[in-house]
């Protein structure tokens, strides 16, 4: 693993979903995920996130998006605090969840209205 790459990327995943929750699952990572859980670091986060081509805001958005589509509900509820963390505002969740109801459908968005209601009354 490119060791460049995952201090980039260690980096950036803590700024976005938080140092202790980052933590928390490196240290919980056993000699089965341990490998996973580094090169998701060094791949997703190093080299995904890890340039300024794009910043941190709208790569939140992207991914909120993106993750909404998939229906990955816990990624959205996790990525939907560091959404919040990375500037993303109340009104441009909304936004973004009314996209996903457009090309996603009404349930998928009501099932992250739900998820966004959660991290926003958590945020309160």
């Amino acid at each position: 693993m490119d060791k460049d790459l995952f201090e980039t990327g260690l980096e950036k995943r803590k700024a976005t979903l938080g140092a202790e929750y980052v933590q928390k699952s490196l240290d919980g990572a056993d000699d089965f995920s341990r490998p996973f859980q580094e090169a998701m670091t060094a791949w997703c986060w190093g080299f995904g996130w890890g340039d300024e081509a794009i910043d941190a805001k709208t790569r939140s958005m992207m991914n909120l998006s993106m993750i909404g589509a998939l229906g990955k509900m816990p990624e959205w509820e996790l990525h939907c605090r560091g959404a919040i963390k990375n500037g993303v505002t109340r009104e441009e969740l909304r936004a973004i969840i009314h996209v996903i109801g457009i090309y996603c459908g009404v349930p998928q968005a009501l099932e992250c209205m739900r998820a966004a209601r959660k991290v926003l009354d958590e945020a309160e």
